[in-house]
């Protein structure tokens, strides 16, 4: 039974995190579908966070009711970091660079991710690099294969690919990759790029943040709440600012835009930044940003189908460059984590105290078994007779 529920520990991290990516693959073809209907990333990201909130604070305020540390003003202007970086920032910037794209490209150039945020940890001391470890060699080969593939995705299309399920379709331009001779389209399609590449970056930041937040303040229901509360705020400021003339924007019906709005703020914000959270505090950022690959590939699928998208020979090279990359990456990652581990059992176990201790009666002796008791009375009497 204690045998069964270790595996069943040491699982629940991985499925959590597949899930996760199922999930994020549903919601940006819903996103993406919406957003080339009309809406406003703008009013998308703000009624997102919204639903977010409003699921996930009565959660905390009963869970973590009795265990909820206090707030600081150090806690405080991280969450508010937080915040700005996610809801605010990287929404909106993922969410009209897929519009300028295509949801199977943006989640393709999101697989960068874990190689952005491997960099950015090692710049901030979160991650060491021995050169002459095999385990530090793989994570910097597989950085350089990410951002190859990727600087391949952005600057290579080629033919489109054909699949089974794709027979007979007639596929959208999406974002202009198809209409090479367009000027308009093609400076969308390089606009909507760097709007994911920035996407990337902010993202990046927002797991290594979160991961040192929760460290000084595990709750990750509250932290999330506070998150997406503070991100309603925010990213409602600036939509008013952005749609000031167009009133209409905030108007939403019974249609996709609301299954866009109550799907991605229940599942895509609420429930995915606590996993986040929790996963982050117990792994680390870099095993969190693992599995992209998975949702790369079912957008792709889904999207080649629902939204009719084009899948050309460069993004699929470039995003197998990009998984080849991000294993090694992984591979060297978990490699280092085993090994810090055994250096930490060998460090403690060579500082184990070698001295004997006194007790009550002035009789020595050490904590632990009767043998180690024997050894040192011995070593006791014979200091004694000399």
């Amino acid at each position: 039974m204690g045998m069964g529920w270790k595996v069943l520990s040491d699982v629940k991290p991985y499925l959590a995190m597949v899930l996760l990516q199922v999930g994020f693959a549903g919601m940006y073809i819903i996103a993406v579908a919406s957003l080339k209907a009309g809406m406003s990333h703008f009013v998308l990201v703000v009624y997102r966070n919204l639903v977010a909130t409003a699921v996930m604070a009565p959660f905390a305020l009963y869970f973590e009711r009795g265990r909820r540390p206090k707030m600081t003003t150090t806690i405080f202007l991280k969450i508010m970091g937080l915040a700005i970086l996610e809801p605010v920032i990287d929404q909106n910037l993922y969410f009209l660079g897929a519009k300028l794209t295509s949801a199977g490209f943006a989640t393709a150039l999101l697989n960068t991710l874990p190689a952005v945020t491997f960099v950015l940890a090692l710049i901030l001391r979160m991650e060491k690099v021995r050169l002459r470890s095999l385990h530090s060699q793989a994570k910097i080969a597989g950085t350089v294969l990410t951002v190859t593939g990727a600087v391949l995705m952005i600057l290579y299309h080629g033919p489109a690919m054909h699949f089974p399920w794709t027979k007979g379709q007639h596929h959208a331009t999406a974002g202009g990759q198809g209409a090479v001779g367009s000027a308009a389209a093609a400076r969308d399609w390089l606009k909507g790029t760097m709007m994911l590449i920035g996407s990337c970056m902010v993202w990046s930041c927002f797991f290594i943040l979160q991961s040192s937040t929760l460290r000084s303040y595990p709750a990750e229901l509250s932290v999330t709440a506070l998150i997406c509360g503070m991100g309603s705020l925010m990213s409602g400021a600036v939509a008013l600012v952005a749609e000031r003339a167009n009133t209409q924007a905030w108007v939403i019906g019974f249609d996709n835009r609301l299954l866009t709005v109550v799907y991605a703020g229940i599942v895509c914000s609420g429930v995915a930044y606590y996993l986040q959270g929790v996963v982050s505090r117990q792994r680390g950022p870099v095993f969190v940003t693992a599995f992209n690959p998975l949702c790369m590939i079912i957008t792709a699928v889904m999207g080649s189908i629902i939204l009719k998208e084009e899948i050309t020979l460069g993004s699929v090279t470039g995003a197998v460059i990009i998984v080849v990359g991000l294993y090694f990456l992984i591979w060297g990652k978990i490699k280092d984590d085993i090994s810090q581990v055994s250096d930490v059992s060998v460090k403690v176990a060579s500082e184990l105290p070698l001295t004997s201790v006194t007790n009550g009666h002035g009789k020595q002796h050490e904590p632990g078994n009767g043998k180690g008791h024997h050894v040192l009375d011995v070593e006791t009497r014979a200091e004694k007779h000399g």
